[in-house]
């Protein structure tokens, strides 16, 4: 192994342990706040159908032959860039973001007294709503193909698999908006955990970084295009982080315990009705 691909293979791990890391801030916040004021259920309830449909795509295209041979037959020949460490990626993210989502809709398990914030938007049902409609679609047209059709043109499971993927990036384009807009109503991120921030940034820097290696180390950039939602993800992802770094550091500064009461009390009021719905 050349010193390029060792450091592939170490930002491939490092971005994972990142990302991974960044899941267990706002469940441990929440439990040290005893509560999951400042904070909505909408994003750990997209978060996990997203990551479901990650852990669906990457293990599909990880693992099933049939899904790789199509992908090369419209790639030049070249194999999908989806590597080990994106499926333990996918798969303990799917894991945490249910158990995080479980503090908000069963918070007496937790000891929890309920919070507003608790019932998703009808924003979000419906982004839910729609990829499920999506997806058994373009199921329904694959079934409907001629078995003699051209697979390079025609469509094929591998459409099902991209249509996954692509809910996973409908996802990360829309899961952190609500919770951007209860900051900015509440003009605070009290209750937000800035920690899994800083971790999500570091790990989408990473994430684009071994991509583009990969891509430039096969001499072929259908690394990037023929994987989109990976590349998306990250650049998406880091901007989202900007924001949120900016609200907590620069707009919504906590400038001292005194202003905790406060804040706890705006927390507590029946921000319900101002939700994305």
């Amino acid at each position: 192994m050349g010193f390029l691909e060792f450091l592939s293979a170490l930002f491939g791990w490092v971005y994972t342990l990142s990302w991974s890391l960044s899941f267990y801030s706002q469940p441990i916040l929440n439990i040290r706040r005893k509560s999951t004021s400042g904070t909505t259920v909408d994003f750990p309830f997209i978060n996990t159908l997203g990551f479901l449909a990650y852990l669906t795509y990457n293990t599909i295209f990880y693992s099933s032959q049939l899904i790789r041979d199509q992908y090369a037959l419209r790639n030049h020949g070249h194999t999908p860039s989806v590597a080990l460490n994106d499926v333990v990626f996918a798969a303990h993210a799917l894991v945490v973001c249910a158990v995080l989502t479980t503090q908000y809709f069963f918070p007496g398990i937790w000891g929890f007294e309920r919070a507003p914030g608790t019932r998703p938007s009808r924003l979000m049902l419906g982004v839910a709503s729609g990829s499920f409609v999506a997806v058994a679609i373009v199921s329904c047209i694959v079934l409907s193909v001629s078995p003699y059709a051209d697979p390079r043109t025609a469509w094929l499971w591998l459409d099902v698999v991209y249509t996954i993927s692509y809910v996973k990036l409908l996802i990360t384009l829309v899961k952190y908006a609500p919770q951007l807009a209860y900051n900015f109503r509440n003009r605070s991120t009290k209750g937000w955990s800035i920690g899994q921030i800083l971790l999500d940034f570091l790990g989408g820097v990473l994430s684009i970084a071994q991509l583009l290696l990969d891509s430039w180390l096969q001499g072929d950039w259908s690394g990037v295009t023929g994987n989109p939602v990976k590349f998306a993800l990250g650049n998406v992802s880091m901007l989202y982080d900007l924001v949120f770094m900016t609200q907590h550091y620069v707009l919504y500064r906590d400038d001292g315990t005194a202003k905790d009461g406060e804040d706890d009390s705006l927390l507590e009021r029946g921000e319900d009705s101002r939700r994305l719905d």
